[in-house]
């Protein structure tokens, strides 16, 4: 049986050894990315140098002499030169492609994305292929999309234009803060503003409306009133990244259930990795899980996660278009769309808290007494240094009729909010009851 002391011990050599693990990926993108990107250009240069050189060394072309007979000299037969002997020659060096390296690029990293106006379809482009001094290969075919289940409502899975841009599709305003956004039409699709809505940025916590889709999916209802053990792992792996948690103690025991909603109003990241660890045994098999998913909605060339929480790294990445996609996914699961919608939240009652603990939401309840010439339903926010303020939420027009809206690095908590207040007045029809609002 482990004493107290032994365990203590285990925890600090296990914080020493994720603290230094931390600092090494930190010191690497800050210098050895670049380091190796200026390497490949210093190859590629030399390659070009290589390839445009007149002649072989030691023998210099005449002025005139033109490529095609450059070329005639290598031939075997012409005037009984010796042919090149290719073994000899082998490829000096390779230029890496972004799809061979191991480090993703950096976020604000444009996306190329074909964009079907008016509800053409797309497929996603394939993976940049290696460069290479021969004819290069097709790309593999796409692999069919899984069937979608029951329970999301109907969400498009199949590899094509969700949204759509129209002649009426605007940008934003000049007051709006956010640098990256989208805002649709959930009903028709179409995408009535955006700004940066293709390009590559840090999703932060809006990650986790992907976690709690997963795990909807992968659970039965029965699993909801079963237990979870908060482990010294999780409230580890929480401290030496700095998350925002729920608040549960060490190896309190927490229903599934309130690991859904912990995971989503106070954003616990305590809850999202208890979740997480529930369902696929462990974080790692639980993030392949999520981009499994990514891959089935399409989303697998333009978003790709590392972490079910929302960390920060390199290779953590998404769009404020695939966010939309990803939120109306998660709203359309009806369980999710529940847990998304709770303004507040009392856990269940455990011995560590023996009157639960009460969450909420402050995004919706921040936002609820503003005019948006309706109703916020749900909502997920997310902030890390690298990618500001986040949310995304839906919206309810007096007609009933749904709107999407994700926006991400924005200044606080405060402009985002103002961002999403705007863009609901802006496309939401005023009606008498929206006149008579609070003001935002």
């Amino acid at each position: 049986m482990e004493t107290e002391e032994e365990r203590q011990a285990r925890r600090r050599a296990r914080l020493e050894q994720m603290k230094k693990e931390k600092r090494r990926r930190e010191l690497f993108y800050k210098w050895g990315v670049p380091a190796l990107a200026g390497l490949a250009v210093v190859i590629g240069i030399g390659i070009g140098i290589r390839l445009l050189s007149p002649g072989d060394a030691g023998e210099e072309a005449s002025p005139g002499q033109s490529l095609a007979e450059s070329c005639e000299d290598s031939n075997p037969d012409a005037e009984g030169k010796e042919p090149i002997n290719s073994d000899k020659k082998e490829d000096q060096a390779s230029v890496p492609s972004s799809s061979d390296s191991p480090h993703r690029q950096k976020s604000s990293h444009a996306v190329e994305i074909p964009v079907a106006r008016s509800g053409a379809a797309y497929s996603p482009r394939a993976p940049f292929a290696s460069y290479a001094f021969s004819e290069p290969e097709p790309p593999p075919e796409e692999p069919e999309p899984a069937p979608a289940p029951d329970t999301l409502g109907g969400v498009l899975w199949e590899q094509s234009a969700v949204f759509s841009l129209t002649d009426r599709t605007t940008g934003f305003s000049e007051t709006n803060v956010s640098k990256y956004g989208i805002f649709i039409d959930a009903g028709s699709g179409e995408i009535l503003a955006h700004r940066e809505a293709w390009t590559r940025m840090n999703p932060a916590s809006m990650t986790k409306m992907l976690t709690v889709l997963v795990a909807a999916e992968h659970l039965k209802e029965e699993d909801l009133d079963k237990t979870v053990s908060i482990t010294i792992d999780i409230t580890d792996y929480c401290f030496i990244n700095q998350c925002s948690n729920t608040g549960y103690n060490l190896d309190e025991s927490v229903t599934v259930r309130d690991l859904f909603y912990g995971t989503i109003l106070p954003s616990g990241a305590d809850s999202a990795l208890a979740l997480a660890i529930y369902v696929a045994g462990s974080h790692e098999a639980f993030v392949e899980l999520m981009n499994e998913k990514l891959e089935q909605m399409g989303l697998g060339h333009t978003s790709h996660f590392t972490n079910c929480v929302g960390v920060y790294d390199e290779a953590h990445y998404s769009t404020a278009y695939d966010m939309a996609i990803i939120l109306k996914a998660t709203v359309d699961n009806p369980f999710c769309r529940e847990v998304m919608a709770a303004h507040t939240y009392t856990t269940s009652l455990t011995k560590e808290h023996p009157e639960g603990l009460l969450i909420s939401n402050w995004f919706l309840r921040r936002i609820e007494d503003r005019d948006t010439h309706g109703e916020v339903l749900c909502a997920k926010t997310g902030y890390v240094d690298e990618a500001g303020c986040c949310a995304a939420s839906l919206g309810l027009d007096e007609e009933g009729r749904e709107y999407l809206c994700v926006t991400a690095d924005s200044d606080s908590i405060w402009t985002c909010i103002n961002d999403h207040v705007e863009l609901y007045q802006t496309f939401l029809p005023e009606t008498e009851t929206g006149q008579e609002g609070n003001a935002p």
